[in-house]
């Protein structure tokens, strides 16, 4: 019932100019920060693990304008549910395109990091061009199907699932679809290895070498960026990595962790400090997050 109601009043305000409605979303972003109590911890270890040489209260900073970042994110998700294409265009401004038209000729992975923006970003990738992409499903079911729903609203993405394995997505991919790719979170080490994320030994997947490696792909990394309120979000292409992959997996991780670093410090209150990174440790070393 809840759920309903949320979704009801995001359908409503998703009908307000953007100047409008990003104030409200960063209240709202400041109304989690005080009643998520969890998350707020989580966030903070990895603040902490991440930027030691802030204080405190410089962190403290950092991750208030990450909740009112998140908070514009999640109620703006109202717009990629329910507005226009016409719209979605205008919000969401698409930048060095060129990199990736330059390589599209051969198969492409998207390599697209988690910052807030990232759902904006794959949504207005796929009001012009298909593409596939994996997902996982979220434990709120209504909230699942509305994820699912902005994703796929203008019928051109191929989006797998990722208890699916990589053989569907090698495929689409040779069908010269680009791969969205989204490899930076905690999924343990089955199909990884430790790789240090800011200094710290973090689980790391390395799909993208592997990837790369078997279907022949270019990756061009791309980056959705919130901009100030009004303003929308700029997705930005950059430059096809060359000498990738190497053939030594490690290594083409930690250029991969390296990438994201060099993102993280230009935005950190836009990366998504909410999900326990640090969750998987190396045997014998104690919990970061108990």
């Amino acid at each position: 019932m809840l759920t309903r109601i949320g979704l009801s009043l995001m359908w409503l305000l998703h009908f307000l100019p953007l100047a409008a409605l990003a104030p409200i979303g960063e209240g709202l972003g400041l109304l989690l920060y005080l009643l998520g109590k969890e998350r707020r911890r989580v966030a903070r270890v990895n603040l902490t693990l991440c930027f030691p040489a802030l204080s405190e209260p410089e962190r403290e900073v950092l991750l208030r304008a990450h909740f009112r970042a998140m908070g514009r994110s999640f109620l703006e998700h109202g717009l990629l549910w329910w507005s226009s294409k016409e719209r979605l265009k205008k919000l969401i401004r698409i930048e060095g395109i060129e990199h990736w038209e330059a390589v599209k000729e051969r198969p492409v992975i998207w390599l697209a990091p988690h910052f807030v923006g990232l759902d904006m970003g794959g949504v207005r990738l796929s009001c012009d061009y298909p593409a596939v992409s994996v997902y996982s499903h979220q434990k709120n079911k209504k909230f699942d199907e509305m994820l699912l729903h902005g994703r796929k609203r203008f019928g051109t993405s191929t989006l797998l699932s990722r208890q699916q394995g990589l053989r569907p997505v090698v495929k689409a991919m040779r069908q010269n679809l680009p791969f969205y790719y989204l490899p930076d979170m905690d999924f343990g080490v089955r199909d990884g290895s430790f790789i240090p994320f800011f200094g710290v030994p973090a689980a790391t997947v390395n799909g993208l070498s592997r990837l790369a490696s078997m279907t022949g792909a270019a990756v061009v990394p791309c980056v959705t960026r919130q901009l100030p309120w009004g303003r929308g979000y700029v997705l930005k292409f950059y430059a096809a990595w060359e000498n990738y992959p190497t053939g030594d997996i490690e290594a083409d991780t930690r250029r991969m962790n390296a990438f994201i670093e060099e993102r993280v410090l230009e935005i950190p209150e836009q990366y998504y400090w909410l999900h326990k990174r640090f969750k998987t440790r190396p045997e014998g070393e104690a919990s970061f997050y108990e």
